[in-house]
């Protein structure tokens, strides 16, 4: 198939070979041999001009030219990869979908868990799987290497649609043996105590709560940042110190750890939990089962 001129397989050749960096993974990724890779690779330069990639040392670096293109066909490919993978309809009782999910350890314990529970009898043979947030979340969504990202309303991307999952509080956790928690937890209490923060990726972007804490301006004596928020109990009990975590999660590590929990002791935003999908993704009948039963299992552990 050809479009002005260009034969479109080149273009699968070409996204693979700016992922891999190499013609020898690239063929074996996209089921060719290396000789034939090399030939496309020749046939791609003669088209555009460019040499797309070239050898320094032992690796292949993309030219500038490839690189301010690969964005582009990765886009048309990704939107191509879903148009003819999406089901015009979606029977959850015989589907084998794999849907892929960015969402913290959080939205795990309070959605995900119950959701599969509820699959192993609604819908067996579909499978999730979980992917942690971090700096390229929602390049992963754009490029179609998820189905769904989960996280609050301040992190979403503004050009694809959203919904909401649902309304969280935010609660002050801390050591069961805390005597502050027996007497009311004062504003006074929660900024004397050291404190457990969390914060996702290489770039450390602060969870809601925290990021919220830090714009009103009264700082805090920050002891442990942990990498998520099922890391926080650890250096909670047994220790002074408190850290703020959903209600919903509260509720449920509770159970597992000596913690005790109490409202906030000033006036705090309400978190606002939201699921964002691929605008490509608007009809995708199965992704819309998805959300639906989220929005369900989170009502029903509200």
């Amino acid at each position: 198939m050809r479009f002005k001129g260009l034969d479109l397989n080149l273009l699968v050749v070409f996204d693979a070979l700016m992922e891999t960096r190499s013609v020898t993974r690239a063929a074996e990724r996209i089921g060719l041999t290396q000789p034939a890779t090399s030939a496309a690779l020749r046939r791609l330069r003669d088209y555009f001009r460019d040499e797309i990639v070239v050898a320094v040392g032992k690796r292949m670096h993309p030219t500038p030219f490839a690189e301010a293109l690969h964005p582009q066909i990765q886009q048309a490919l990704r939107r191509v990869e879903r148009a003819i993978s999406m089901p015009t309809e979606f029977d959850p009782s015989t589907s084998t979908r794999r849907f892929r999910i960015i969402g913290s350890d959080y939205i795990m314990v309070a959605v995900l868990v119950p959701l599969i529970e509820r699959f192993a009898r609604t819908a067996p043979g579909v499978r999730i799987e979980i992917i942690q947030p971090n700096e390229h979340s929602v390049a992963e969504l754009e490029a179609g290497r998820a189905d769904l990202l989960v996280t609050p309303e301040p992190f979403l991307a503004s050009w694809h649609p959203s919904e909401v999952l649902f309304d969280e509080e935010q609660v002050v956790v801390g050591w069961a043996q805390n005597p502050i928690f027996a007497r009311g937890v004062t504003a006074d209490d929660f900024y004397a105590a050291g404190h457990v923060t969390v914060a996702f990726g290489a770039n450390r972007t602060p969870a809601f709560a925290d990021s919220a804490l830090s714009r009103m301006g009264r700082e805090r004596r920050v002891e442990v940042t942990v990498g998520s928020f099922a890391s926080a109990p650890w250096f909670i009990e047994g220790t002074s110190r408190l850290a703020v975590l959903h209600e919903r999660l509260v509720r449920q590590i509770a159970r597992r750890f000596n913690l005790a929990w109490a409202r906030m002791p000033f006036d705090f935003p309400t978190m606002q939990e939201m699921m964002q999908f691929h605008e490509a993704r608007a009809e995708d009948a199965g992704l819309a089962w998805l959300r639906q039963q989220m929005r369900e299992v989170a009502s029903e552990n509200a």
